[in-house]
């Protein structure tokens, strides 16, 4: 069988500008912004739509995104590389480091099955006001007062914002410096990969280029992150969701999981930690959150494939954000009905996808599904010439 080359067919590129453009077209969605690397070389970077549609203010790749739970990613890093200092290890339990937390069955709830989704932890957190979104110490301390909602360590059930939010505190806690959590994100992870347009929270500096989060399906999730962006402050920390980054800097992050944890020779993370966090750590178990969903769309349970702070591609036909072209190693995140970004290591091919408007979250996972099997088939086969973009 022929392997895969290391270039992009410039046609199929343009099917997919298309297809993008046609969709923001049929307002599906408002804009997005799209980035291809293969073999470590950002190979294409296109804008398309709007950054916001009511102002008719046009998408450029230097605007900056509101990331959502790409976020995650960030605090996972945190977290591992709190593990390579020896503050903890993921077997360590959260009431070890958070006292207060060990209490109404989360005693034994480990760093790993937070990671990883199998603490038990709600959704959302019951009783968290608008005014306390973004206290980060306000909000553990009120989930610490919640019992688990699954048997901990037994059912996979996404936890968009709890789970992550105490993970920011233990990151926190451990800091040798006393840092607030968006600090260390920003020095340790962002700095080091010159990640200039990226921010925990809604930085000043950053206001002219940030991109809205406007409900183009008004789902009452949508709906809640769209007020939730517009009170963000400089100071706002939601590990679990609120960060912001720009295209450009998406990409250099990516590059440095590419490279195993390293980015022009600065260190972030290990090779064996981004192993370690790109392995299935939930088995052939479904995503519990997603039980209504596929009910009301009729389909049939099928695994989360979740890491310790990356979703997974594995193996079988279900709707895939990654692509189902993608082999089975392919590891990323998914931003709430705007965005996604996945490595695939086995064939050297990334993707980096934001949109502006935000879609149903099983309708986004399929336009991006859509879109990602276009990149995947843009790859030549090998010793193809005459094809790079």
């Amino acid at each position: 069988m022929t392997g895969f080359g290391t270039t992009l067919r410039a046609a199929q590129l343009e099917r997919l500008g298309a297809s993008i453009t046609r969709d923001i077209d049929e307002a599906l969605y408002d804009g997005m912004a799209v980035g291809i690397r293969v073999a470590g070389r950002t190979v294409f970077q296109a804008s398309y739509g709007f950054a916001d549609r009511r102002s008719g203010r046009r998408l450029g790749t230097s605007d900056v995104f509101a990331v959502l739970s790409f976020t995650k990613a960030f605090t996972a890093l945190g977290i591992f590389q709190a593990i390579e200092r020896g503050a903890l290890s993921l077997g360590t339990r959260v009431a070890e480091i958070l006292p207060g937390f060990g209490t109404n069955g989360k005693q034994k709830v480990t760093i790993a099955q937070l990671l990883a989704h199998t603490g038990g932890m709600p959704f959302t957190l019951p009783g968290l006001s608008a005014e306390l979104q973004g206290n980060l110490r306000a909000t553990v301390e009120l989930a610490c007062q919640i019992a688990p909602v699954n048997p901990p360590g037994e059912v996979v059930s996404y936890s968009a914002q709890v789970s992550y939010d105490v993970l920011g505190r233990v990151i926190e806690v451990l800091d040798p410096q006393g840092r607030p959590y968006r600090q260390i994100i920003t020095e340790d992870i962002f700095q080091p990969l010159g990640m200039a347009n990226s921010a925990i929270g809604a930085a000043p500096g950053l206001a002219s280029l940030r991109v809205p989060i406007v409900a183009r399906n008004e789902t009452p999730m949508n709906l809640g992150l769209m007020a939730r962006d517009a009170a963000m402050t400089e100071a706002s920390e939601l590990p679990g969701g609120g960060g912001y980054a720009s295209l450009d800097d998406m990409l250099r992050f990516v590059a440095m999981l590419e490279a195993g944890g390293t980015l022009d020779g600065t260190h972030v993370v290990s090779p064996a930690a981004l192993a370690l966090a790109t392995t299935n750590h939930t088995g052939l178990r479904p995503n519990n959150t997603l039980a209504a969903q596929r009910e009301m769309r009729g389909l049939a349970p099928y695994p989360a494939y979740l890491g310790l702070g990356f979703f997974l591609r594995g193996e079988g036909l279900f709707p895939m954000p990654f692509g189902h072209l993608a082999s089975a190693a392919t590891f990323g995140c998914i931003g709430a009905g705007s965005m996604v970004f996945w490595c695939d290591p086995k064939r050297r091919l990334s993707a980096v996808f934001l949109s502006s408007g935000l879609m149903d979250q099983v309708d986004s996972h399929l336009r991006f599904q859509r879109l990602s099997d276009m990149v995947h088939a843009a790859l030549s086969p090998s010793g193809a010439v005459g094809e790079a973009p």
